[in-house]
């Protein structure tokens, strides 16, 4: 089958295809103040208006910020092969990490019935990776934990039988991955599909867990056509129940219906009154999943888009006892237009969207950045890795790669919250990774911005094909683990089935004699995917009974007050003394 044919067969390039690049055509950059508004053209005759810049009267839009760097910036080192390009990622409850492609015409690993694995699991501590096999298309879908503590992944796209006829339609499809933190028998299980169905069809679909288990799903793409064409989009929301099977029904979402075409894969944080922040393209809401209502329209954010296929990373901050588990929600990055051309923003908002009188506070990088995703870490900062300086999301629509790792401390003096980490030599641009392990460190992987895989770069394509698939997996030692620090040892707890309500454990440990200080986390990874970590959130838990200068230590631990603060299903606790995590356990929170 041609490239052509193909395209228009399978309907599985969207925005990445050659014959849709000229939906978003280079708009001239205009002043920060401008309300303007740009035609898109398809060139179908179809047309949709979408507003460029901010209101008059928007907080101004910072250019790069100057950064220092690290005395003690972290560093990258390979250390395995992925086995598949890794679209989507999770940290599975045996601490092995699972890797989610789309059906592919080569990878690493090949399955028994001779087809390629188009899923792996990744051993951190052997550094492997064995095949999993699915039944249905799973690329650009979105996922979640559920309440059991299984990882699922929800909707796709078309099959491509031409490449293997085993696999089919993953548009409505809901796949579900099993493995436990004392049953090794699961391990290298293949994904479960027993039947269950969307409500309707979902490529590029955002997932949040929900208080009481259920499953919010928003969003996605009906056929992967034109999205400035509506009837090719899906700008609804369903529900899930707490074993992960949808309701059936597929409900309008005010929020994304006029943000078309920049409607798929918006940002998702639950808040600690148990709705739902969403961000998508540069506007914002609070909105009640229970009774299908808006609380609180939120001002935009100025700037370029933030959201696919221009992404640049939202992270719900660090939340804790001390200002009653507030949201303080951050986004950063984007672009203009979805073309290699397309400058970056290099700057940040900062929104608190419970209080009195919410605002964004605009900070930015030392750097604009698409396809830029950030990963919570166990002290406290945020470290922002992977994308490009230029272009946008889409097959060879990336170029000029981002390699530095970038590092913010949301505690810090506004203007002084940047840093600067290490480098990594490899390129991660689209379907790109980043997530942290047990051991306090984080994977890096993926980049495949290809339409199939490459080994070497092709040049003087178009798409460009300068960047192949990559297969190598690295480990960026974070500044906090460099030169071979102290950390907590012999940690144990009390219960590794917790509950919310202010319920308290206890946890025996090793501290370092020289520790003044102790923290303990509740973390949870999500569904990392296209710069997205779905259901991302970390927790300082209260504690007591720490002793400087005294190794063995007890805690009392509380948990927090509800599940609308730590949602149900798999956690981590991480033990933290001077800044420096031990490794963390994994729990069920309940």
């Amino acid at each position: 089958m041609s490239l052509p044919q193909r395209l228009n067969n399978n309907k599985n390039l969207l925005w990445a295809s050659l014959r849709l690049r000229k939906l978003m055509v280079p708009p001239p950059r205009m002043e920060p103040a401008a309300q303007v508004t740009a035609t898109l053209s398809a060139g179908t005759g179809h047309r949709v208006l979408v507003a460029l810049c901010p209101c008059v009267g928007a907080p101004a839009v910072p250019g790069p910020s100057p950064a220092p760097t690290l005395g003690n910036p972290g560093t990258f080192n390979v250390v395995g092969q992925s086995g598949v390009p890794p679209m989507h990622a999770g940290l599975l409850p045996n601490g092995r990490v699972v890797f989610l492609d789309k059906v592919e015409d080569y990878t690493q690993i090949k399955l028994v019935n001779g087809q390629y694995a188009y899923s792996a699991e990744y051993d951190p501590a052997t550094n492997t990776a064995v095949g999993l096999a699915y039944n249905t298309n799973a690329f650009c879908s979105g996922g979640a934990y559920l309440a059991d503590g299984r990882f699922v992944s929800i909707g796709g796209n078309s099959p491509l039988t031409d490449i293997d006829p085993t696999v089919g339609d993953g548009f409505s499809a809901i796949r579900y991955l099993s493995r436990s933190a004392t049953d090794a028998a699961e391990n290298g299980q293949a994904w479960s599909e027993p039947g269950n169905k969307l409500s309707s069809a979902r490529w590029y679909a955002s997932v949040q867990t929900m208080p009481d288990g259920t499953v919010f799903v928003a969003s996605g793409s009906l056929n992967g056509l034109d999205p400035t064409v509506q009837a090719n989009n899906n700008p609804t929301y369903e529900v899930l129940n707490a074993q992960g099977v949808s309701n059936g029904n597929s409900i309008l979402l005010g929020i994304l219906e006029k943000n078309q075409p920049y409607y798929m894969y918006p940002f998702l944080h639950l808040l600690n009154d148990g709705n739902v922040f969403i961000f998508v393209s540069k506007s914002a809401q609070i909105f009640d999943v229970a009774n299908n209502a808006v609380v609180k329209t939120l001002p935009d954010l100025p700037g370029d888009y933030r959201t696919y296929p221009n992404t640049g990373g939202s992270v719900l901050l660090p939340l804790s006892s001390a200002n009653k588990w507030a949201p303080d929600i951050i986004v950063c990055g984007g672009g203009a237009y979805q073309d290699i051309t397309s400058p970056t923003d290099p700057s940040c908002g900062r929104i608190q969207p419970l209080s009195a009188n919410p605002q964004w506070e605009m900070d930015a990088m030392p750097e604009g950045r698409g396809m830029v995703e950030g990963t919570l870490l166990p002290d406290g900062t945020v470290v922002w890795l992977n994308g490009c300086n230029q272009g946008a999301q889409g097959f060879g629509l990336g170029t000029a790669p981002t390699l530095e790792a970038l590092i913010y401390n949301p505690n810090l003096p506004y203007g002084q919250r940047w840093y600067r980490g290490a480098s990594s030599p490899i390129p991660r641009l689209y379907h790109s990774v980043a997530l942290l392990l047990l051991d306090g460190t984080v994977m890096v992987a993926g980049s495949n911005p290809v339409e199939q895989p490459i080994l070497e770069p092709v040049p003087n394509q178009t798409p460009s094909k300068d960047y192949p698939t990559e297969f190598r997996v690295e480990i960026y030692t974070t500044p906090y683990l460099q030169r071979n620090p102290a950390r907590p040892t012999d940690i144990l707890l009390s219960s590794k089935t917790l509950t919310t309500g202010g319920s308290k454990f206890s946890i025996t440990f090793t501290a370092p004699l020289s520790a003044s200080s102790c923290k303990v986390v509740l973390y949870h990874g999500g569904y990392v995917t296209h710069s997205l970590h779905m259901n991302h959130r970390m927790l300082f838990l209260d504690n007591t009974g720490f002793e400087p200068g005294q190794g063995e230590q007890v805690l009392s631990v509380s948990m927090p007050p509800s599940n609308n603060i730590a949602q149900p299903g798999p956690y981590v606790v991480y033990v933290i003394t001077d800044g420096v995590p031990g490794v963390g356990q994994f729990v069920m929170v309940s």
